[in-house]
């Protein structure tokens, strides 16, 4: 088979959005005012550390960490955002229990195994072969998709109806991969570039299909909730009977490009439930884009934090207070 036993992090949401400007919601949680920056479990081994994520190795089973850290401009900031790190794994359970009859997932246990230090913000889950490709679905034309659209009137070599506007409803969700960089960003790549990469063409339209499906799926039952998915990426990898599992995290504001609907008009840039605010903010503060990242100003934080959790109630349709109570986060 093809790739090598890696473990998987989480990555930005694929393009960039130009704005966001969401009021605050009323959260059903007191105000956190620690982040965790990073993880210590002594007792385990460390395999891995991302931008986001650490991981432990549990002999045949891992043990993922999301950390409060957050990144722009693949620069990690110094303070991170209290309680994001809960909000990507809660929601990251919430999707693989809704999308299992579509395909397998890692997810083993949001309780079971995991010490009480992480609890709410770790997983137990499956080790796989991770394959070399990011799986992005656009269902909407914005961030990046939308400059080489303008550009070529192409994404990831599929050609799209003209004059087609910025944050428009492309008539069908498009797979538009990309590589996996180890440092700087990701590169978009075409479906046979991403074939070769995998090493396997079946397996690549697989990879196709099955991303495209989670996402229409996905967005249906964001709509309803008043909440449109614009784009979202996976990461899949092989388990030791070869079958294709998704890993990583998935449908989360980190991952993904969320949006209110109840604003939502194409023809400009959107306001979203992600880390644009932080992104509008640092691009405004004279910072070159190079390490080290500045602080966060205690405001951006809190705006922040609102908006991971507010796009967590919206699409569970629970508070979040509820999924720390049952893990004991």
């Amino acid at each position: 088979m093809p790739g090598r036993r890696s473990f998987p992090d989480a990555r930005p949401s694929p393009g960039v959005p130009a704005t966001s400007a969401l009021r605050a919601p009323e959260v059903a949680v007191a105000i956190a005012t620690v982040s965790l920056v990073t993880s210590a479990l002594a007792d385990l081994p460390l395999l891995a550390s991302g931008k986001v994520r650490e991981m432990y190795d549990l002999g045949d089973r891992l043990l993922m960490v999301a950390s409060d850290r957050i990144s722009t401009y693949d620069v990690v900031h110094p303070n991170g955002i209290p309680d994001k790190g809960k909000v990507l794994t809660g929601l990251s359970v919430f999707w693989f229990a809704k999308t299992g009859h579509i395909v397998p997932n890692h997810f083993l246990s949001a309780t079971d195994g995991v010490p009480d230090e992480v609890r709410g913000r770790a997983i137990v889950a499956r080790k796989l072969r991770m394959l070399p490709v990011e799986c992005v679905v656009r269902g909407y034309i914005t961030g990046s998709g939308w400059k080489d659209y303008q550009a070529t009137g192409k994404v990831s070599g599929i050609e799209l109806p003209p004059g087609l506007q910025e944050s428009e409803r492309l008539p069908t969700p498009i797979f538009t991969p990309s590589t996996k960089a180890e440092t700087g960003h990701d590169e978009a790549i075409d479906f046979e570039q991403a074939a070769e990469l995998v090493g396997d063409r079946d397996l690549a339209t697989r990879l196709r299909d099955v991303s495209i499906a989670l996402y229409r799926f996905a967005h249906e039952h964001a709509r309803e909730r008043g909440v449109i998915l614009a784009d979202t990426k996976f990461e899949f990898g092989l388990d030791d009977d070869g079958r294709l599992v998704l890993g990583d995290e998935v449908l989360t504001p980190d991952s993904s490009r969320f949006w209110p609907a109840d604003t939502y008009a194409p023809g400009r840039s959107q306001p979203s439930f992600d880390k644009q605010y932080v992104r509008d903010w640092a691009s405004q503060t004279g910072w070159d884009k190079t390490p080290p990242a500045p602080e966060i100003p205690a405001e951006i934080v809190e705006g922040t934090r609102q908006r991971y959790i507010e796009a967590y109630e919206r699409i569970t349709g629970e508070p979040f207070s509820a999924w720390l109570a049952r893990t004991g986060g």
